[in-house]
């Protein structure tokens, strides 16, 4: 049974279904309707308590050879029952546009032609598929059998992160569309770094929106944004971190909507991100199969990622979800452990809600109000998740666990000292979980963890807690 949106405006109240999923429009024709209120700057989208439809996946996820594998997204922008369009209609004409011009562009050649060279050139693609040599020998059983790990390198991207490669690709979309003011959000900081980094490039004005404690723990970034020429605001709302800079921004958009273009750096938000950004990073996972084949000669057999709202996952296990016999593995934070309360452990403890935009798995009360979440990373200390991350663990495509903040800080110390390469406290996440994963692997096996940014950012917060 299909769901209910009520829409709420001044001298106006109507129930609207959601269309079921179907697969007799093109995924380049996605359609969805504009619906007009007396007072569209007072609108509200609330969900009512009649759970989404959901189509049984065999009715939309049969391929040629009878897999299921699913039109990510679908028609309607939904993975399954995630994800959706859940905004004011001030912003519905904004991503409709934003849509058009993203499916517009990835058929243009000049369009793709530019980017490539930027990502080649400015951004210093392709990253290394790097033996981490050490690392797998410490992994080795008294046998002498174990994994062979091998990290993906976006530790080495211009910026010093995965976050560029869809800033880059945002930043030129935005000019296509004519918009030169660009907000965006961020928590490590990272994504702000890469924002201001290629409005910088690009002479566009940049408005970063950062929460109060994240500015703190990240100050080197603060200044990286403002030397790039960034305007950083600091959100003091709420729990002053992520989930409230990603709702300032939000808010700008919505008042400046004409003139800026929201450069959201995450796999979350609402239709069209979670697919644009999924596929503005999907150069990591394409990247990752064609070095794995000169490599070895074959794919990998474990994916590992670090979730927070998600990118750098989607980004490497788009590439893979076809390929059953790869294993994704997403990583998040547990902060003090996933019972302590203080935790970002969204898809371990989360339940279904509307967040941002989007329908996914979040933290949230009895009464559906946001749990503040807690990671010593600030890059996962958020609530929600990319709804493709909450479709991919209903579906069982993905395993998702989660890493304390001790496990992260000990993997953190061990990558730096077995291998020279410092990580951010978010990949420490990921790398982390070797620990747990790689004593139960057959000897041989290749697993691939993204090494998704430098820790440079977190040495501050790290001197606190280790002694070295």
């Amino acid at each position: 049974m299909a769901s209910n949106i009520q829409f709420t405006g001044l001298n106006t109240s109507r129930v609207l279904p959601i269309p079921n999923p179907s697969s007799h429009f093109p995924s380049k024709m996605l359609q969805f309707a504009s619906f007009r209120t007396a007072n569209p700057s007072s609108v509200i989208c609330s969900l009512t308590r009649d759970p989404s439809y959901v189509a049984p996946l065999e009715e939309h996820a049969k391929t040629s050879n009878g897999s299921v594998l699913l039109q990510r997204p679908d028609s309607f922008g939904r993975f399954g029952k995630f994800g959706g369009k859940y905004v004011p209609e001030t912003l519905m004409h904004a991503l409709t546009e934003l849509e058009h011009a993203f499916h517009a562009l990835s058929a243009d050649e000049d369009f793709q032609r530019e980017l490539a060279g930027i990502l080649k050139d400015y951004v210093g693609r392709e990253s290394p598929l790097y033996f981490a040599e050490r690392l797998t020998e410490h992994y080795k059983r008294a046998n002498g059998e174990g994994p062979h790990i091998y990290l993906k390198r976006e530790d080495l991207n211009h910026t010093g992160a995965h976050k560029i490669n869809n800033a880059v690709a945002q930043a030129l979309l935005a000019k296509k569309l004519g918009k030169k003011r660009i907000i965006a959000e961020t928590g490590a900081g990272q994504h702000g770094v890469a924002t201001a980094t290629v409005c910088a490039r690009f002479g566009l004005e940049c408005i970063i929106y950062m929460g109060a404690q994240d500015m703190e723990r990240q100050a080197l970034n603060v200044f990286r944004m403002r030397l790039l020429g960034a305007e950083v605001r600091a959100v003091h709302s709420g729990t002053a971190t992520l989930k409230d800079a990603t709702s300032e921004a939000i808010r700008d958009w919505v008042t400046n909507v004409e003139t800026t273009h929201y450069i959201l750096g995450s796999v979350a938000g609402p239709h069209p991100y979670p697919m644009m950004v999924r596929e503005f990073h999907a150069v990591i996972g394409k990247e990752t199969r064609k070095q794995a084949l000169e490599k070895w000669g074959g794919k990998p057999d474990v994916l590992i990622a670090c979730i927070g709202g998600g990118s750098n996952a989607m980004g490497l296990f788009h590439e893979f979800v076809d390929d059953k016999d790869v294993r994704l593995i997403g990583v998040e934070a547990a902060g003090f452990g996933v019972d302590s309360g203080k935790h970002a452990a969204t898809l371990t403890k989360g339940e279904v809600g509307v967040l941002h935009g989007a329908m996914s798995y979040l933290l949230q009360d009895e009464e559906g109000q946001i749990v503040e979440p807690h990671s010593i990373s600030a890059g996962l200390d958020y609530p929600g998740v990319g709804p493709e991350h909450s479709f991919l663990k209903d579906l069982g495509r993905a395993e998702y666990h989660s890493i304390t903040d001790e496990e992260a800080l000990e993997a953190f110390k061990r990558v730096s000292r077995l291998e020279g390469i410092i990580p951010a406290l978010e990949t420490s996440h990921a790398l982390a979980y070797l620990e747990k994963i790689c004593p139960t692997l057959p000897n041989g096996t290749k697993v691939v963890v993204n090494f998704s940014g430098r820790g440079d950012k977190d040495v501050q917060t790290a001197i606190k807690y280790l002694k070295v």
